[in-house]
């Protein structure tokens, strides 16, 4: 896992980080906490909707995914909560979008996301 692995592991030993369920969100205000929204290709727009609306003053969200991995069976690339949250967001001056030009895994899943 190396140094960083190590220290990431240790930070959520000592609750630094935390892992919350989207069940559990509802009602929840984040102040001045740094969201990680993992996977958000296979939430709906209105999970997506949910979740950044939990926002307080000072929280940064950010939202991670790949459309090409959507894997949930009623989604697509067009009704995806990440497409909705970029396509809303897109022109605010408080927001932004990266799109990485290339997989960081591996040749073999980069090949395999084109290939499968």
């Amino acid at each position: 896992a190396g140094e960083w692995g190590r220290a990431a592991t240790n930070d959520l030993v000592r609750s630094k980080i935390k892992i919350k369920s989207l069940n559990f969100m509802r009602g929840r205000t984040f102040l001045n906490k740094f969201v990680i929204i993992d996977e958000a290709q296979n939430l709906t727009p209105k999970q997506m909707k949910t979740l950044i609306t939990r926002a307080g003053p000072g929280t940064k969200i950010v939202c991670l995914g790949n459309l090409a991995q959507i894997d949930t069976p009623y989604l697509t690339e067009g009704s995806s909560g990440l497409t909705y949250a970029v396509d809303r967001f897109k022109g605010w001056p408080h927001s932004g979008h990266i799109m990485l030009a290339r997989g960081e895994r591996s040749r073999l899943a980069d090949f395999a996301s084109e290939v499968l």
